[in-house]
Formats: structure tokens, sequence, C-alpha cells
């Protein structure tokens, strides 16, 4: 499994500075810009992969929006600012599902080879090989929500287990049974290719 890469500039700053930057926005607010200016993009792009570009703009501000509102109650102990940015993008996700399941059947209906260079780094694209497109988006539809965002933080943010743990609250264990559960019947429905396969020409 592929480790996470860091953040939106190869996290020239460890989450320790994250950390340090949420601490201080709670008497300083104007310092959270820092923890915007360096994830906004990050999100923004796991958001459209989900929802489509469209939506991608209003849920990822909403996440922002959230994240400062909520920046009291970040806990370093638990993990890094990325997945805690992560987990609330995806509960903003969870908030509009009916959206990403019409976003994921109009990937369906796509054909196989206009996915991998199609509209904002299609999700089809980016988690299997452009091919297999417009049943991998039938087959993401009908997953679970929780097992879609297991994983799709997996295919998309390049999230391990334990950033996944993070970012949705679960615990270790349960991001791993989901993740098989998730991986088994994707890949019955994909004819037994494994939906996690990326391929050169369908990477970002």
């Amino acid at each position: 499994m592929r480790r996470s890469h860091a953040s939106a500039e190869d996290a020239a700053d460890d989450p320790e500075s994250d950390a340090e930057t949420i601490a201080r926005s709670w008497h300083e607010p104007e310092l959270f810009a820092g923890i915007f200016h360096r994830y906004f993009a990050e999100i923004h792009r796991y958001v459209a992969r989900r929802l489509g570009a469209d939506a991608a703009d209003d849920i990822a501000a909403e996440t922002f929006l959230a994240a400062f509102r909520r920046r009291d109650r970040f806990d370093p102990a638990k993990g890094a600012v990325r997945a805690w940015l992560y987990g609330i993008a995806t509960n903003q996700i969870g908030l509009h599902r009916r959206a990403e399941r019409r976003h994921l059947r109009a990937l369906a209906r796509t054909p196989a080879d206009g996915v991998a260079h199609g509209h904002e780094d299609r999700v089809a694209a980016r988690v299997t090989a452009g091919e297999v497109g417009g049943e991998l988006a039938k087959a993401l539809a009908r997953l679970s929500p929780g097992d879609r965002d297991v994983l799709l933080l997996v295919a998309l943010a390049d999230f391990s287990y334990d950033e996944v743990a993070t970012a949705l609250d679960l615990k270790t264990g349960t991001v791993g049974s989901r993740l098989n559960r998730a991986r088994k019947k994707l890949r019955a429905a994909l004819g037994g290719a494994d939906p996690l396969i990326i391929t050169e020409e369908s990477t970002v």
C-alpha cells in the first residue's frame, strides 16, 4: 500500500508546525490563513474528484470554514492537521451523498477512452485504469458510504490506514476491514481488476 504524500507543497512545513499554527490561531485568527493556503488546493482536488468541479468550490470553502470554527477542538495527539482537514471534507461530502451518486452515475455513462483525461481528474481515472472507468463508477456508487469514504481516501489522497483512521475517527482495524470489503466488491464488479491500480495514464 502506498504511503501518503505530505501537504500540498510537499510539506516543507511538518505536522507540528501546522499544529502550532492552529494553536496560535485561537488568539490570532488571521494565522489560520496559513493553513488555508497550504491545503486548500489539495482539499479542492479531493472534493472535485468525488463530487465534480461544480461542487468543489463551495464544499472546499465549507470545509475550511468548519475547520476554522472548530480549530480549538483540533487535537494534535490524534493526528496531523492534513488528516483532520480531510476528515472534515469527507463529512461535508457526506452531506452531499446524493450529489456524489449523481456524479458517479454520470461517470458511468462516460465512454472509457474519455475518462483518463476528462473532467477534473475523474474519480474513475484516478482509482483505476481508464478502460474500466464506467464499470468502476457504477460499482463505487453501490458501495456503502463508509466503505466508499475509506477507499477514496486511500485512492485519492494516498492515505495510510492510520491517516484514514484519524480522518474518519475509526479504529485502524475497521479501516482495514472496510477497505478489504470495498476492494473485494469492486474487484468482482471489474472482473478481477484491482480497483486501486493506478496507471501512468490515469494519474494526475
